[in-house]
């Protein structure tokens, strides 16, 4: 069985979408949260968005390079990779970690307005690590 495959450029584009759509998913989650106690919602988005930016500087965009680097190297002689290739078993790992952790905290009884500092800067990394596919697509293009 052939596994199913895709051109470079739509590999891009769809991490670049994903990464977008779950970090402005989180952020807009954590911006109701926020709403709901707006006595200390300013520094509790700031914290975030902080918190966000290190996350992006010093990890998420590290792993949307490797995976840029990833979906470029494989296969340099033919048109087409495999769709599941541009990330490695370790970041599919993360991902079900992350999932996880997520529903967990959400179910938690934590109180949301202590979580939203968190959905802001995990949000916040994915959307701006986004923009190192789409930066991609834009130079190869």
């Amino acid at each position: 069985m052939k596994a199913p495959a895709a051109r470079r450029e739509t590999l891009v584009l769809v991490a670049g979408i994903v990464w977008s759509l779950v970090g402005l998913t989180l952020v807009s989650v954590a911006v109701v949260w926020l709403f709901s106690s707006p006595r200390c919602a300013l520094i509790l988005a700031l914290v975030g968005a902080i918190a966000g930016y290190a996350i992006y500087r010093f990890g998420f965009s590290h792993l949307a390079r490797r995976n840029l680097v990833r979906i470029y190297a494989q296969a340099p002689q033919k048109d087409k990779v495999c769709v599941f290739a541009f990330q490695n078993i370790r970041s599919y790992l993360l991902i079900i970690i992350m999932m996880s952790l997520g529903y967990g905290l959400r179910h938690s009884g934590m109180p949301k307005i202590y979580l939203a500092p968190i959905y802001i800067a995990i949000g916040l990394a994915l959307m701006l690590s986004s923009l190192l596919y789409y930066n991609r697509l834009r130079v190869a293009g």
